[in-house]
């Protein structure tokens, strides 16, 4: 019967050491990543104000990991199926989303049932930039309608109702929404037609087969300067400091209160190491407040931050209440 003690000790200290070794390789996984390439999941088609920060922070992150940081455009339900991807892909690390005001904070209110949920299946990391929204429209259309600012805009959908197309990045965006909000306002008639992005809704406007954009002012900038597109107005309550020219809807038409901005940043699936979360939080906060990237991103409209992830879920939260209500004010749908 001696033996009995002995090997209940060692039993014992067989667990103690398992844990000790199990937590060293944990704590030795999490101090080794990155040890492959990352992808930032881009909900959203090229050439939108999502992909463009998405391309400005992943070389930055590349540099600053020594591993590949790679984007890739998983568009389709108004950023929902590229959410869905990173919201159950596994939590270590390699599989980050560029999260939208739309994935983040309005779709929940707009769509029916998502297939994933905004608060409880991601970890924050930080908020990239916020950008306004602006209103534009097609050049040639502008021109043959004497359509010189919003006014003017209103003016001739309510004199020709049915005939205005306005599109937009997807459903559930801050785009559609600041349309939608928009037409509510001005009791207009305009059939929205989603896209799956801004860079093709954007091609079609200029096109002429769309009359109308709320989008977000980065990626609409180079053409509102090129003169392929009219700029009307911004949608936030200031004018933008990359085109202070430009007044805001609630000056330009006197629509009270009119506010409809977006905000773009990086989130993790829920689980993620916070060690990770951290790691890559720091690594853009650093990157933006490097004069470069602060310059570009300011000239093409957008606000850098890279608060931390406690300020990024804050943020979510109160957005989820304020766009529940937009949504309803609205009367908003999915089409």
């Amino acid at each position: 019967m001696r033996p009995f003690p002995f090997t209940r000790r060692c039993l014992a200290q067989g667990a103690a050491l398992a844990v000790i070794l199990c937590a060293t390789g944990w704590a030795q996984a999490q101090s080794a990543w990155p040890n492959k390439p990352v992808k930032i999941v881009v909900p959203f088609a090229p050439g939108g104000t999502t992909d463009i920060l998405a391309r400005a922070v992943a070389p930055e992150l590349s540099k600053a990991f020594g591993q590949q940081f790679v984007v890739e455009n998983r568009a389709g339900a108004g950023g929902n199926l590229g959410a869905d991807v990173v919201a159950k892909s596994a939590p270590d690390g390699y599989t980050i989303l560029m999260g939208t005001v739309g994935t983040h904070g309005i779709n929940r209110a707009l769509y029916p049932k998502l297939p994933f949920d905004p608060i409880k299946d991601f970890a924050p990391i930080t908020l990239v930039a916020a950008v306004p929204n602006v209103m534009i429209v097609n050049a040639d259309k502008a021109k043959a309608m004497n359509i010189n600012n919003v006014n003017d805009f209103i003016k001739a959908a309510k004199s020709h109702p049915g005939q205005f197309n306005m599109a937009s990045s997807g459903n559930g965006t801050s785009i559609h929404l600041a349309g939608e909000l928009f037409k509510s306002q001005t009791s207009i008639f305009m059939a929205h037609i989603p896209y799956r992005g801004s860079g093709p809704a954007l091609l079609d406007l200029m096109g002429g087969s769309m009359d109308v954009m709320f989008d977000n002012l980065p990626s609409a900038m180079p053409l509102i300067k090129s003169g392929k597109l009219k700029a009307l107005a911004v949608t936030s309550s200031q004018r933008s400091a990359a085109m202070p020219d430009l007044p805001t809807i609630e000056e330009a038409a006197g629509l009270k209160g009119f506010e409809a901005s977006s905000w773009f940043g990086l989130l993790a699936p829920a689980g993620t190491p916070v060690d990770i979360v951290n790691r890559i939080q720091q690594e853009v906060a650093k990157s933006l407040s490097t004069p470069a990237i602060k310059e570009k991103m300011l000239g093409q409209g957008a606000i850098p931050s890279g608060n931390t992830p406690a300020q990024f879920a804050a943020l979510i939260d109160s957005e989820h209440k304020k766009w529940a209500l937009v949504v309803k004010a609205s009367g908003a749908k999915v089409d």
